[in-house]
């Protein structure tokens, strides 16, 4: 092993040759920008913050940053000589001071190769290598992150400890007036259901113990209020984290959620992993989770910001700083792309210091037209294209799509901020482009429509093109095909597997076409059996009938009638002739 830099210390259970970071992908949760923008708004500007478990490098770096800890200072650069450096600090004089600006932040984790990697790269870091329950501090803190949960805080150089017991040892460090951030993973999420693969049974080496046994993990809001409560903390809010528990992207409060989201904010929150093998469609399943009110229940993790009761001797003080702290929190956070917005009452705010834009009513295009296609509602499919396609002529969003625009009967509006081509490009070749990726969307779906099912995804965009009433011929396919690679939007997306449910339904509508092309051949066959029965006797009547008359033509008396009618035959002749 070797030599921890100065600003490690070891408290016991430490995992000396385990990373907890070496590979993020093994569900250590990456928290972006909607979870920075919120410990920006917490962490104190002069007071002392705990990160306990694992947390991706960004986080870390943004807390430092908020706290304003400095890295290396020398001794000159203190404003001090080396004397007195040496005589104040006990270091010798070429040594460094770790000198904080404001506040002071310390880090908890079990991995040794972790806490080394953290201590060098910010030498004014207190890094503390251990498990949690070995962890006696000498101080409380201001502040306690623990955004990945308690499950990463355990060590298998001691049995674990449960996640109750876990969370009161981890209350224990939060001082009087103080919050902690504490990141849950629902079992029950909505991620783990489309899931096929559940990620706490891909047999890691991180899983030594078998998650889901333990009674007290919180098994839904309520729960986890209560276990907050009792170990003595008061919950400010309680967010729900979308649309995964690995990336989340979007912080929702329960207040946000007690309510009907618009579509045009439900929608983006339910983006689909192209490397998960999935049960359902994520898409339709989150939007149902959304309407049914189910989003704190059914959230893939929860992030808690609770706070421990100050102290009698400042209860009012405190009383009214919590309630300023408390209104400040967010009702929401929202990242689209490389932006954040804040949820308000009346909107999205676009941050840092963007303007409020109100969230655009109405319902998904996608939804509106596939739900006409099942009812085979040509009628409506046919108006809402036509309405589309002079949207797009108006000067439509060159960049939008059917899963990226909400219709309210009366104009279309694009979901989130789309970014358009460099050129504008031809009106036509846009809503073929549009209807491509429906036509695309709505096959790998296996979603019924009332065209035939064997035209392939060309064939239909060109009939939906003209039930817009615009024209369209294959080089316009191929024109739409560039745009969308110019979009950075593939129509077919690649190396994308359906997911399971899709394959049972396409298997079920296959199953149906044979059955009834079965049927079809059996009522053929049965009929042409009945036929050359038919005809096996019509030929065997016709057989007889021709026996019969061969043995007539030899009889006596019909070759002294054929004999006979010569003559007569003759004389009729003759006297037409003569009487002509």
């Amino acid at each position: 092993m070797n030599e921890a830099p100065g600003n490690v210390r070891l408290v016991g259970g430490e995992m000396l040759l385990w990373s907890d970071m070496a590979d993020m992908s093994g569900g250590v949760t990456d928290w972006r920008g909607s979870a920075l923008e919120l410990i920006r708004r917490m962490v104190p500007a002069s007071g002392k913050v705990l990160l306990v478990g694992p947390h991706p490098q960004t986080v870390v770096d943004e807390v430092i940053a908020q706290a304003g800890l400095t890295g290396e200072t020398s001794a000159a650069q203190a404003g001090l000589t080396g004397e007195e450096s040496a005589a104040s600090a006990g270091l010798a004089e070429d040594e460094t001071v770790l000198t904080p600006l404001a506040g002071r932040v310390a880090v908890l984790v079990r991995s040794y190769p972790d806490a080394c990697a953290l201590a060098e790269r910010h030498p004014a870091l207190d890094v503390f290598c251990g498990r949690l329950e070995a962890f006696a501090a000498d101080e409380s803190y201001d502040l306690v992150l623990a955004l990945d949960g308690l499950l990463r805080t355990h060590s298998a150089e001691a049995p674990a400890a449960s996640w109750a017991e876990s969370l009161d040892a981890l209350s224990a460090l939060v001082a009087p007036g103080g919050r902690l951030v504490l990141g849950v993973h629902n079992d029950l999420g909505v991620d783990r259901i489309v899931e096929a693969r559940p990620a706490d049974r891909d047999g890691g080496d991180d899983q030594w113990a078998p998650h889901g046994f333990d009674p007290s993990y919180p098994s839904g809001p309520g729960a986890l209020d209560a276990a907050l409560e009792s170990a003595g903390l008061s919950v400010q809010r309680c967010y729900a984290a979308y649309p995964s528990r690995q990336a989340p992207r979007a912080l929702l409060a329960r207040e946000a959620l007690a309510f009907d989201l618009p579509d045009a904010l439900a929608f983006p929150l339910s983006a689909r992993d192209a490397d998960r093998m999935l049960v359902a469609d994520p898409l339709r399943l989150t939007r149902l989770v959304f309407r049914h009110r189910l989003g704190e229940e059914l959230a893939p993790a929860w992030l808690a910001v609770t706070v421990r009761p100050p102290l009698l001797t400042k209860e009012r003080d405190d009383a009214d700083a919590e309630e300023r702290a408390y209104t400040a929190l967010p009702l929401g956070l929202v990242q689209e792309g490389g932006t954040l917005y804040e949820l308000t009452h009346t909107g999205l705010r676009q941050l840092p210091d963007g303007g409020e834009r109100p969230i655009p009513a109405g319902r998904v295009l996608e939804e509106i037209l596939v739900e006409a296609c099942a009812r085979e509602d040509t009628a409506t499919v046919r108006e809402l294209l036509a309405a589309l396609a002079d949207w797009v002529e108006d000067g439509g969003d060159a960049a939008a799509a059917t899963d990226s625009l909400v219709y309210d009967g009366a104009r279309f509006a694009p979901i989130g901020d789309l970014q358009g081509p460099a050129a504008p490009p031809d009106p036509r070749i846009v809503l073929c482009r549009i209807l491509l990726r429906f036509a695309v969307r709505l096959q790998a779906a296996g979603h019924h429509h009332p065209w035939p099912w064997p035209l392939d995804a060309d064939e239909l965009t060109l009939t939906l093109c003209g039930m817009a009433g615009r024209s369209c011929d294959p080089g316009d396919l191929d024109r739409a095909r560039k745009l969308d690679a110019e979009l950075g939007q593939p129509a077919e997306p690649a190396g994308q597997a359906p997911t399971y449910r899709d394959l049972l339904g396409a298997r079920d509508r296959l199953a149906d076409q044979l059955t009834a092309a079965l049927a079809r051949i059996a009522r053929l066959e049965t009929k042409l059996s009945y036929r050359e029965r038919e005809l096996v006797r019509a030929r065997g009547k016709l057989r007889r009938t021709q026996r019969k008359a061969t043995a007539y033509r030899r009889t006596l008396g019909y070759r002294l009638s054929r004999r006979l009618a010569r003559p007569r035959r003759v004389a009729r002749k003759v006297i037409r002739l003569l009487s002509g």
